[in-house]
């Protein structure tokens, strides 16, 4: 680019080419200065102060922006949108700084120079995107344009509205037609830049029989242009959608065109399809949109241009009114606004914005492609394969419902039910759209809330991918991540209505309904002095759900425990979050609860130890002084005097056994120290009693975590194993060294050394005295061939 530089005969431009090089280059690539150095630049950048009188080189101007930009940033947590800016994006900001050059320029060079980069640029834009004749007017604002062209057909309809102005709409109120499924505050915008009260809005709304939700019901629209005709309002403008804000769904465009050319009504496309209009195919209701009277596109977020203005493309003979409605202008200025526009698209040239728009299309069917093949996942979009839009949710049926589509309501189901499904699913969506937007930031996923379907993700490469640089691979590693993501969402669903049984059918614990928590549910523990009617901080409460969060954490099972505040009230509860396999409900919902009460007793007993404890000394001081006197009137006066104590105690020596008092802590109660001095040894006492453990508490597997279920088959299989191997060894003991029935051994006297043993003897009935007993006379048990 240096040699290409060199070439350019204007010093100023090549001046200009390279400065911009040298400072996007800083702003991208330079490393931080040192960190004394670099504190110093953002204390002076965060703090305003003076300005300094000598003035400051462009490195040291250049270096204050880059702290400004990314002062409380990591160095590798920067901008996407900047590291991927690419040169066409040079290109564009270029545009901005050459703008400011040619401004210089004298009125007649100037003047020419805007007329050409205005004209060689609306007619590009005509021919992409197959607007014939067309003209253009570039903005800033996106929606500043549909305003312009309001502004124009109001001039248009309303003859002498400069110069009646409001006096003539007065008497016949126009009417503006939404749809919808339009963006938010789009009609509160034209109102506002038009003076017009809100009345003047007129909003369609969708199917809700036949065809897409989210298009305009076409039949209902023209009751309502013949209504306001027959109530003296004049139609004027009807705003369609190639590709709505929310899904990127195309109105029927061809068939609001006829309705718009029967009662006069100026019709204005916007949408994300309208791109698709430079593909050498174009669906036919996109394709439509070419007949209208005015469109708007955004070619910057397209094509991944930064701050490229957006355009707007109409068609009207009288340049007086387009003078008028401010869409046309004789400022320098408001012509240069295409410059940055004019240079980027000589960048990138036909084939490089065709490339790129059919690259985004491909990315969007290739990840429709991909979820059609995987289960849970719903598209929003399936009928338009054109849309570079894809938009999709998790969902399953949840067990005793109809597994029919949300977006259809069924009068036979109950509006809990719908509604218990919607909110489960909303949480698991919105937990899945950020766990994606994570693990695939390249992606550019957009996690949206609509009105029938619910909480949705959003894939829309057309206003992403030329910015962050999706790739094809990206689009399979974020199906790969959907996929291992599943598992944990079934589970968690299938989970969820089981949990809040056993929590509702538990005493002492509270099902809290919680819609924004994506896990199995929520739980409150209720103590003795809960007030279930107050929802203010419970202090005790959060004690003891803090002491409950640390057990359950030290488990260390799969399952999170989290605390936090009630969804609708101050309280603190316990938030179990998502399983990834199955999970014994029973067990988790009983350990909570007794481990909460356990909790709850441990307070107790805190709280009453100092109380006991004073108690147990003043009776120990009671009882010890009782003893001192009752020994004292055993031993006599005479042995309390010291000297004849001493010697009575020597003739005649006391056997008093040392009594002491121990206090039970987990008693209460008061015991004696004679067992520890006579059987040297501390008493047991009184056996404190176990702390319930619950009814199914059961024996783990080594490596068994908390909360899993048990292999039921294998449990049985090892019990019938182990009870026979214990029945074969009592038989095999049985028959061959079995005890006499009456406990005795044989008498008689012992075998020799090299005799057989006893068991032999008797199986050949024969001693070494050759007589025969007389426990002979009794049936011999034939030895099993195993034992031969």
């Amino acid at each position: 680019m240096d040699a290409s530089l060199e070439k350019i005969a204007d010093p100023t431009l090549a001046e200009m080419g390279k400065n911009l090089k040298e400072a996007m280059k800083m702003l991208e690539h330079s490393q931080r200065r040192t960190e004394e150095e670099n504190g110093k630049k953002l204390v002076s950048g965060d703090i305003p102060g003076p300005l300094q009188g000598s003035g400051q080189d462009m490195v040291s101007i250049l270096q204050l922006v880059q702290n400004l930009m990314h002062g409380e940033e990591e160095e590798e947590s920067q901008s996407p949108r900047i590291q991927n800016i690419g040169e066409q994006g040079h290109i564009a900001l270029l545009g901005h700084s050459l703008g400011a050059y040619i401004s210089t320029l004298d009125k007649e060079k100037l003047r020419k120079l805007t007329t050409r980069i205005l004209s060689d640029t609306t007619l590009w834009l005509c021919r992409i995107f197959r607007y014939e004749n067309g003209c253009a007017y570039f903005h800033e604002e996106e929606r500043e344009g549909l305003a312009k062209i309001c502004r124009l057909a109001l001039h248009s309809c309303y003859e002498d509205f400069v110069v009646d102005g409001f006096n003539v709409l007065y008497n016949k109120k126009p009417v503006i037609y939404l749809s919808a499924a339009a963006r938010p505050g789009l009609g509160q915008y034209l109102c506002n830049q038009l003076g017009l009260p809100f009345p003047c809005l007129c909003r369609v709304p969708c199917n809700t029989m036949f065809g897409s939700q989210h298009q305009m019901d076409v039949a209902f629209l023209e009751k309502l242009i013949k209504e306001d005709l027959e109530r003296g309002k004049l139609p004027l403008l009807l705003v369609a959608n190639a590709g709505t804000a929310a899904v990127g769904h195309t109105d029927k465009i061809g068939r609001l065109k006829e309705l718009c050319e029967q009662y006069g009504i100026w019709l204005h496309v916007e949408g994300v399809n309208l791109a698709t209009l430079a593909l050498g195919y174009v669906s036919s209701s996109v394709l439509a949109a070419t007949k209208c009277d005015s469109m708007t596109l955004t070619p910057g977020p397209w094509l991944g241009l930064p701050a490229v203005p957006a355009v707007t493309l109409y068609k009207h003979d009288d340049p007086a009114l387009t003078l008028v409605a401010g869409l046309t202008s004789n400022k320098p200025a408001d012509k240069l606004r295409a410059l940055p526009l004019w240079l980027s698209l000589q960048y990138l040239g036909l084939d490089g914005i065709v490339e790129r728009i059919k690259h985004a299309c491909q990315l969007s069917q290739r990840l429709q492609e991909s979820l059609k093949k995987v289960n849970h996942i719903k598209i929003l979009v399936e009928d338009e394969l054109s849309s570079p839009v894809v938009v999709f949710r998790f969902f399953q049926e949840l067990p005793g419902s109809d597994p029919v589509p949300t977006t259809v309501p069924v009068p036979n189901m109950a509006p809990s039910t719908v509604g218990r499904e919607r909110h489960s699913c909303d949480a698991l969506n919105r937990w899945l759209g950020e766990q994606l937007k994570q693990l695939v930031p390249a992606s550019g996923l957009t996690v949206m809330d609509l009105e029938v379907e619910g909480v949705c993700i959003r894939f829309s490469p057309l206003t992403t991918a030329a910015v962050l640089g999706t790739r094809g691979e990206d689009v399979d590693q974020l199906v790969a991540c959907i996929q291992s993501k599943l598992p944990v969402l079934t589970c968690t669903l299938q989970l969820r209505e089981e949990f809040k049984q056993e929590v509702t059918g538990t005493a002492g614990l509270l099902y809290v309904d919680d819609p924004n928590w994506p896990g199995i549910g929520v739980v409150r523990y209720e103590h003795a002095n809960d007030d279930k009617s107050s929802l203010k901080l419970d202090p005790e409460g959060e004690k003891i759900h803090a002491g409950l969060l640390k057990k359950l954490n030290e488990l260390e099972s799969d399952l999170t425990f989290k605390m936090g505040p009630e969804y609708k009230s101050m309280k603190s509860c316990i938030y179990v979050g998502m399983a990834s396999d199955d999970v014994d409900i029973s067990e988790l919902v009983e350990t909570i609860a007794v481990t909460a009460r356990e909790i709850e007793e441990n307070s107790r007993l805190l709280e009453n130890m100092t109380e006991v404890v004073r108690k147990g000394i003043q009776e120990a001081q009671v009882q010890l002084q009782k003893a001192n006197e009752e020994r004292l009137l055993e031993e006599g006066v005479l042995r309390q005097i010291p000297v004849v104590g001493s010697v009575l105690n020597w003739f005649s020596p006391v056997q008093a056994s040392q009594k002491g008092r121990t206090f039970n802590l987990t008693a209460g109660s008061l015991e004696s120290t004679e067992h520890t001095y006579v059987y040297k040894a501390q008493g047991a006492g009184v056996t404190p009693p176990q702390t319930p453990s619950g009814t199914r508490a059961k024996q783990r597997l080594p490596g068994q975590k908390p909360f899993k279920r048990s292999l039921r088959g294998s449990d049985a299989l090892s019990e019938t194993s182990s009870v026979s191997h214990v029945e074969d060894l009592e038989k095999l003991e049985h028959l061959s060294g079995a005890p006499e029935p009456d406990g005795l051994e044989p008498s008689g006297p012992e075998p020799h050394p090299g005799a057989p043993p006893p068991q032999e003897a008797e199986r050949t009935g024969a001693f070494q005295n050759g007589a025969q007993r007389p426990e002979d006379d009794r049936p011999q048990v034939e030895e099993p061939e195993s034992l031969r």
